[in-house]
Formats: C-alpha cells, structure tokens, sequence
C-alpha cells in the first residue's frame, strides 16, 4: 500500500514518477529477427500450444489472460514470448525490469497508466523489492491499488480500481520469488536451452532476415558454439558475419566460424573462458571439489550471480559439473574435459 495525506498530492506523485519503461525493443537487429506471432517462433511446441489455448479461451470469454511467469537462464526468449503474447491479443506491451522499480510509486505510476488489455512485462522480476511487491498482489488479483491517506490513527486506505491487464514476469532465479507472488500467478513455465535442430532453424532463418550468405556445415557449426541459447547463437552468428567480411568472404565456410571462434575464446562444445577458468580450478585448486559458490566466485574472481545464472546451468548440462549438497563438483567428463586442455 502507497502512504499519503491528500489524494491530489498521491495522484500527482503518480503522475509525475518517471521509471524506465519502454513499449518496444530498440536493438533494430534484433528487432527486425524477432517473431512477432507464438507460431512464428522455433520449437516450444508445449509452452506455444498453452498458451495459444489460454489466449483462445480468454478471447472466447472476453477476458484478459491470466498472469504469465517464465523462468529459465537468460537468452533462450522468456522477452519473445512477452511480445508475441500482446501482439495475438491485440494489445500494447509496457517493459521494465525489476531494478529499475524501485519504489511503490515507481509501480503504482506504471499501473495507473495500463490501458484495458495491455501487456506489463517485469523482466528481473525476481529483483522486486518485498514492499514494491506487495502492491502487485491486489493488482494481480482485484485489478486495484490500495492507497493509505493520511498517518496514524486516522489513515484511511482508499481502493484504485485498475483497468484489466496481464502481467508477464521472467526470471532466471525463480526461487527468490517470494510464495505469495509466485502464487498469483496463472501459469508458470521453464523455457529450457533449444535443442541443436531448433537452434539451427534460429541461425537459418537469422541469417536469411540478415542477408548473411551461409553454408549449411558452417550453421551447424555456429550452433555447437551457441549454449543452446538464442541470443548466444545471434551474438556469434553476427562476428562470424564480420570475420568473413573482413576476410572478403562472400560465403561463410565451417573454416570461417571455426576461426571467429577460436578468435573469440569459443572451444566447439561452446564453453568460453570463464567456463574453462571454473573448470580449472575446481580440479587444480579444490581437487575436483566439492567447493561452495561464493568460493569458487572469489578464486576466479566473478560474480556469484554470474556463475549461478550464466556459466552453472550450461556446464551442468554438459555433464561437465554437478551440484551436491556440500558444493559443485566435477564429473567424470568434466575431469576428462580438463586433462585433455591442461595435462
């Protein structure tokens, strides 16, 4: 609930609250490649026929979807789903991140402002503070905000109604959503990294939109060095484009993007520096471990937070480490993986 003596100075604070919230994506690359409709986008067959029948059967009853959270590690197109999900409903799409609201009036204006039908997309939403938090609960389930006037004894709370909308948060630590929240929430989906063919397909049809001449091996190549991540796979696609240019190559070649890669630290199962760095030292300094995150972060000199949502889940799905209760350890293929680089 939002504090205030006079309804006028609360309408005003809402008005006035800038917070950065935008309508579009400005990355025009990325823009122009992006799928507008769900059946546009590559593979989630089971996430795509969901919600396509959440969407048709809210339209059948002349309602709003329900709320939507999609979490998962980053890039694999939790912000896609967001845009795709407001253009088959028609509707306008607000997008902001959980750091950038950073108190209730923040949310409060952003909420005021909503139009019946329109899509707010919270990415980070995992970043809300507790309070912030808390006035999305009446929102999410009543359409309303509550607002205190006045202090003390003789507050009073007063009830906003809101125009109807659907909330889309996405997270890549779900657990720190809070129940509450997490619970308001309509639908909860994982999007899992792609699998090789799907990432091949992104590459393919990336490279037609880009004009970027490419040999069927080499997008098969590019797609080893992806992660199983879309905006991984789009980031190299685009270097490997500039090697080849700058090497006056009309026709991208496997020779071309094994070179980008190597050039940019990529080994062909698609680990880079920071992954072959943890790998090292859990076998060289903790014996292969097991060995806490906050010390592996600290001896490698990175971000818990970017070992945790970036590097952690692909090494894991390589097989390469594995968590366990008194830490991350290496498998065998991973004490494999090391040998064969530093022995």
């Amino acid at each position: 609930m939002i504090k205030s003596s006079k309804k006028t100075e609360e309408k005003n604070a809402l008005k006035n609250t800038k917070v950065a919230v935008s309508s579009s994506i400005t990355d025009e690359s990325e823009q122009k490649i992006r799928p507008n409709k769900i059946d546009e986008m590559i593979g989630r067959k089971k996430e795509k026929e969901t919600i396509k029948m959440m969407i048709e059967s809210a339209k059948q009853r002349d309602e709003v979807i329900d709320h939507i959270l999609f979490y998962g590690p980053p890039g694999l197109g939790k912000t896609t789903f967001a845009l795709a999900i407001a253009n088959e409903v028609g509707s306008s799409i607000r997008i902001t991140s959980g750091p950038a609201i950073e108190r209730q009036g923040d949310l409060a204006a952003i909420l005021t402002n909503l139009k019946k039908n329109d899509v707010l997309f919270i990415d980070e939403i995992h970043r809300l503070s507790r309070v912030v938090e808390e006035i999305l609960y009446p929102a999410m389930e009543d359409r309303a905000l509550d607002i205190v006037m006045g202090k003390g004894a003789s507050a009073k709370t007063i009830r906003l109604s809101l125009e109807p909308f659907t909330l889309i948060g996405a997270t890549t630590q779900i657990g720190k959503i809070s129940s509450p929240m997490r619970d308001r929430f309509g639908l909860i989906q994982r999007l899992d990294f792609f699998e090789d063919e799907d990432m091949i397909e992104i590459l393919r049809r990336a490279s037609k939109l880009w004009n970027i001449e490419i040999e069927e091996g080499a997008l098969k190549v590019v797609s080893m060095g992806s992660r199983g991540t879309a905006r991984v796979g789009l980031r190299l696609l685009r270097r490997v484009r500039d090697y080849a240019q700058n090497s006056k190559s009309k026709i991208i070649s496997e020779d071309i993007v094994y070179k980008t890669m190597t050039l940019l630290g990529i080994d062909d199962m698609g680990l880079e520096r920071i992954d072959r760095e943890i790998l090292r030292v859990m076998f060289f300094n903790f014996e292969g471990g097991p060995v806490g995150l906050s010390t592996l972060a600290a001896s490698i000199s990175e971000d818990i937070s970017t070992i945790m949502e970036v590097h952690e889940p692909f090494l894991m799905k390589c097989g390469l480490i594995k968590r366990t209760s008194r830490g991350r350890v290496l498998t065998p293929k991973g004490i494999k993986y090391v040998e064969k680089i530093w022995q």
